[in-house]
Formats: structure tokens, C-alpha cells, sequence
């Protein structure tokens, strides 16, 4: 843990400081395509995660690939990344290795965003995602595998080193909100939380409790109605 925050506050440098906020309501607006733009956000784990889930949901009309959620570390920069490689397609990498979900276009909601959640545990391999709420066929990878938590997680871009190595041509464009990891929660337990309106399981990043550092052109707006 000790570790995770030095590399944290070291990446953070001098150009910028750490900020803590609840960001209920609000949003991080990409409003260009960069290859600087981008968030940093601190994960709060103890050890190598065994099982993982994460979720987000976003605004964009890009149709050209992009980057909506990546975890590298100074080993591997795919340590998880979750990436839109064309419309009706969505990769989850873990450990460096992918399986692609096929998502059916028009899943969107009728506002246009789009909620998704990727999960993955390493005693089975079994990766999940769902789209607004939706499950689609499981898949499997990097069974046995343990994820580092020696890493840093991006918004905005695609990390082909750690911390860096950003292609604008995989940059997000548009809009995210509502960023969680957790360390042992299951998609299931966050759709039923969810959609019982009751208190989320504890997360490793919180969008009500987020460590977040702005790089670039990203500006925090209240999101539209």
C-alpha cells in the first residue's frame, strides 16, 4: 500500500495536486481529441487482487477505437484496460491478454449514455461484462492470474508505458461518470445494490470518495439533465 501511493504521488509530480471529492452529479468532460488529455485516479488496495470488478458509465459519439478505463503498471501496461475497439465491440484485457464482447448496438439509454461493468476473478478466469444492466456471454483468461496493485488507472487514454506512452488516436472523447472499482464485489451485488437504490459495496475507488489529479484538457462539469 505504502508503495502504490509513493508511485502515485511520483507520477502526480510537481505540475498538479492530488484532489479528493465527491463527485456525485458531476463529470469528467474530454472535450477534444489529445494525446494528453487525461485523469488519474488512486486505487486504494492493500495486495494483488484475485477478482475485480469495475464500472463506469459514458458519453461519446466517437466510432473510431478508445480507451474507457486503463490499469498499467511498470511491468505490463495492459494490466487491465477495458477498450472500445469499434462500435458494437468491447475488450477487456487482464494480465495483457484480451477477450472481446460482442455488445449489440442501440443498447444505449434514451439520454445516450451508457453504464458498464467488467469483472474478472482469478480462480476461475471467468471475465463478466454487462451494458445497462444487461449481461453478456461470459468469457475466460489469465486463470490463476493476480493482478498488481503496483499500477496507476487512467481516464482518457490508453497507457502503452506506465503513465504514458498515449496515442490520440485511442484518446476519449466526450464524457464519464460514476468510476468504481471493487476488490471482491461481483457485478451482480452492484446491479442489485443498484437497482434496489441501496448502499453500494465498499470500493477500492469511489466516485463519492475519488483521489483524482487532472492532466491537460479534462474539465469537471455537472452533468446534463
Amino acid at each position: 500500500m505504502e508503495k502504490l501511493q509513493l508511485w502515485f504521488l511520483i507520477l502526480a509530480g510537481l505540475s498538479g495536486a492530488i484532489t479528493q471529492s465527491d463527485l456525485y452529479g458531476q463529470v469528467f468532460v474530454f472535450p477534444k481529441e489529445s494525446a494528453d488529455a487525461h485523469v488519474i485516479l488512486n486505487m486504494n488496495s492493500s495486495g494483488p487482487l484475485q477478482t475485480f470488478t469495475v464500472c463506469l458509465r459514458y458519453f461519446t459519439d466517437l466510432t473510431r477505437p478508445y480507451s474507457l478505463f486503463s490499469y498499467a503498471t511498470r511491468a505490463r501496461d495492459n494490466e487491465i484496460l477495458l477498450f472500445k475497439e469499434k462500435p458494437g465491440e468491447l475488450r477487456l484485457y487482464v494480465g495483457g491478454e484480451q477477450v472481446t464482447f460482442k455488445v449489440p448496438e442501440g443498447t444505449g439509454t434514451s439520454t445516450g449514455w451508457v453504464h458498464v461493468c467488467a469483472s474478472w476473478e482469478s480462480t476461475t478466469g471467468i471475465a463478466e461484462l454487462w451494458v445497462n444492466g444487461s449481461p453478456l456471454p461470459r468469457k475466460g483468461l489469465k486463470k490463476g492470474y493476480s493482478v498488481s496493485n503496483q499500477g496507476v488507472i487512467v481516464l482518457g487514454q490508453e497507457q502503452d508505458s506506465f503513465g504514458g506512452g498515449f496515442d490520440a488516436k485511442q484518446s476519449f472523447t466526450g464524457e464519464i461518470a460514476d468510476v468504481y472499482m471493487w476488490d471482491h464485489a461481483t457485478p451482480t451485488a452492484v446491479m442489485q445494490a443498484a437497482n434496489d437504490d441501496s448502499q453500494l459495496p465498499t470500493s477500492i475507488v469511489g466516485w463519492g470518495n475519488l483521489h483524482y489529479q487532472i492532466k491537460g484538457y479534462v474539465v469537471l462539469k455537472p452533468m446534463l439533465a
